[in-house]
């Protein structure tokens, strides 16, 4: 279960379906954001980020707070590498998802497993730019000055075991994923930020490898 919250984590990332967020109205012109969301997300082959994580427990007072460094290069590889308070590595390579901690490593198929699947690819497509045309979620826009929302609501029966919605926020002024909270069917959530985001840069694919 560890494993597969981790994965979802990256999504690269939420929201309760009836909540609207202080600051955002819901877009009008949603045809033409997503033209244009569309293009960026085309030309982006690669993505670098700084990210820190906040986990919100209600059987807990205080905040699980993690950082590390994330990557991403079409088509479907991703790395997300904690760094602090513990180092844990956690891959997508096309259909694989291998996990390290220590000198653990453990590789699995996403076919062998359809929530893992789904899984799989709802942190690819947050990433990508392709989360709007997934169909396990609906989708609502929203905007502020400075960032777009995707509110996504699960509506997979496997995908809402799991999650009652999920934030994408994105920076107006490029699409790049800015923030991403995921709250848990239960009310729990984890808050995921980047910062110092890279695109477009040279990443070898052995980052993308267990080493």
């Amino acid at each position: 279960m560890r494993r597969i919250f981790v994965l979802c984590s990256f999504c690269l990332l939420l929201l309760a379906a009836s909540a609207q967020e202080k600051g955002f109205q819901e877009l009008k012109e949603v045809a033409a954001f997503k033209a244009a969301f569309a293009t960026a997300s085309a030309a982006m082959k690669s993505f670098r980020a700084d990210f820190t994580q906040e986990k919100n427990l209600s059987l807990l007072s205080e905040k699980i707070k993690s950082a590390g460094q994330f990557s991403f290069k079409k088509e479907n590889k991703v790395r997300m590498e904690y760094r602090q308070p513990f180092d844990y590595l956690l891959l997508i390579n096309g259909n694989y998802v291998t996990i390290k901690e220590g000198k653990k490593t453990n590789t699995i198929s996403v076919k062998s497993n359809k929530l893992f699947q789904k899984i799989n690819q709802l942190t690819v497509d947050c990433v990508s730019g392709r989360a709007l045309t997934n169909g396990d979620f609906t989708s609502t826009v929203f905007e502020s000055a400075n960032s777009y929302l995707l509110q996504l609501v699960p509506r997979s029966k496997e995908v809402r075991e799991l999650f009652s919605g999920i934030q994408v926020y994105l920076d107006k002024k490029d699409y790049t994923v800015s923030k991403i909270n995921m709250v848990e069917k239960g009310g729990d959530n984890t808050l995921i930020v980047f910062s110092r985001k890279e695109m477009n840069i040279e990443i070898p694919d052995a980052l993308f490898t267990a080493q």
